[in-house]
């Protein structure tokens, strides 16, 4: 553990995200975005982590950031960065304070340990960043000898001032001490009425403290989010890091701007994605398997040379090797496909266990049940799990053929090697070995009709 603590600030209201939800608690990449920049920060091992809350937005922080070590301290008034920063300050031991925005949330640890790295002892230091468009940032303004003499809030900024294209952060690390010193003496005279965090580079260097500016080779890196068009574009560049990390690793997508990743993906090789696939939680995918266009993954395990067709929905379940899926084929949670099954187009599976080259290939529902080996279910079948009240197991054991239009009542069992003709509605056991047929006898009715008149 480093002899560092980090403060982050997330008491804004975020008032231009439109939303009741927390600013930093708004998704990128299928999590909540300050999640981002902790898990970055906690690579550095810090003592403490002190989150900067306001009481409207605690308890929603603090529950989506449960687990993760932090310490949340309140800033009761929102009186601006330096205010918040004050907060915290009496709270650390550690001999320096690295200091962030919970709504920055792209720096990279491997940056942040470059950027701590370069500030000397006594130094203050801070990130700064070239964006396309630096408006309502604070601008980086240096002297001849290119040394930053100070920061100015665009609020503040004069015309000159506001062409620069250097902006700050919002970014800092110093000695604990230092700050504690420099800190109180930040004022509010400036047109926002607020303590701003920036003018700490200004009262360091006249207390004579060298200033370490880092620029970001990677702008996106300070990208702050406030709106909703900000958010989407941090989306798409994450999703375009985390594709590019796949393809170095051998994954084949056909079109790398339509895969969003919002969870964790892990590949063997030979993986090959179509366009606008989904993927959310943890999914496993093995070697030489392929996934159809417009598919959804949701927390899946997935074996080696499966195709998934288009369209197809797949959660909380596990596809073994050799598998064909879709098109549009739903498998809800806790199923589980044995070698060689497979499901075809607008089946729809719950609950069930498939066993090896088993076979349920069109408009069919099976929930509930636990199906053997070499099992054909044939088209239009469906197994009536649910009473109003309970749900109910149905089990179909190796080698059943179900004819098609079948409606399996349960709790029921086929038995091994039992064929079920088509159109039956099986409301007890079928044996083994057996042909089994439940329906209505069939009847012609001459001058059915009533006579004209």
């Amino acid at each position: 553990m480093s002899d560092l603590a980090i403060i982050i600030l997330a008491a804004g209201k975020g008032t231009r995200m439109h939303s009741n939800q927390p600013k930093v608690l708004h998704p990128l990449a299928g999590r909540p975005f300050i999640l981002h920049l902790i898990e970055n920060v906690k690579v550095l091992k810090p003592q403490a982590i002190y989150m900067i809350v306001s009481p409207d937005n605690r308890a929603q922080i603090e529950l989506a950031l449960s687990g993760m070590g932090c310490t949340f301290i309140e800033q009761t008034e929102i009186l601006g960065t330096a205010h918040a920063v004050l907060q915290a300050l009496p709270q650390v031991s550690a001999n320096r304070t690295l200091i962030l925005l919970g709504d920055v949330p792209l720096l990279k640890a491997n940056t942040l340990h470059d950027f701590m790295a370069k500030t000397s002892t006594g130094a203050v230091g801070m990130l700064t960043f070239e964006p396309e468009n630096p408006t309502g940032l604070g601008r980086v303004v240096r002297d001849a000898n290119n040394q930053i003499i100070c920061i100015k809030e665009e609020k503040d900024a004069t015309p000159s001032e506001k062409t620069l294209r250097e902006a700050a952060v919002g970014a800092y690390i110093a000695e604990t001490t230092l700050l504690n010193i420099l800190l109180p003496q930040i004022n509010n005279q400036n047109a926002a009425g607020e303590y701003y965090l920036p003018d700490l580079i200004l009262l360091a260097i006249k207390a004579h403290h060298e200033i370490v500016g880092y620029k970001l080779s990677d702008p996106m890196q300070g990208f702050g989010i406030n709106t909703k068009n900000q958010l989407a574009i941090a989306e798409r560049y994450v999703q375009r890091e985390q594709v590019e990390q796949l393809m170095g690793l051998g994954l084949t997508v056909m079109d790398p701007t339509r895969l969003d990743i919002r969870g964790k993906l892990t590949i063997q090789e030979d993986v090959t994605m179509d366009i606008d696939v989904i993927i959310e939680g943890e999914v496993f995918i093995g070697k030489n398997t392929t996934i159809g266009a417009h598919t959804i993954l949701r927390n899946v395990r997935i074996g080696e040379n499966v195709h998934i067709k288009p369209f197809s929905i797949i959660e909380d379940s596990v596809i073994e090797n050799d598998c064909i899926i879709g098109p549009y084929a739903r498998i809800r949670p806790e199923c589980h496909l044995h070698a060689h099954a497979h499901v075809g187009n607008f089946v729809e599976l719950k609950k069930t266990q498939l066993g090896s080259n088993s076979k349920v290939n069109h408009l069919s529902y099976v929930g509930d049940s636990d199906v053997g080996e070499n099992v054909n279910i044939g088209a239009g079948t469906i197994t009536c799990n649910y009473d109003g009240v309970n749900k109910h197991k149905t089990t179909i054991k190796s080698g059943a053929f179900i004819g098609s239009n079948s409606a399996l009542v349960a709790p029921v069992i086929v038995g091994e090697n039992a064929v079920i003709g088509a159109g039956t509605v099986l409301t007890k056991d079928a044996p083994d070995q057996q042909l089994t047929v439940g329906r209505a006898k069939q009847i012609s009715v001459k001058n059915w009709r009533s006579e004209e008149k």
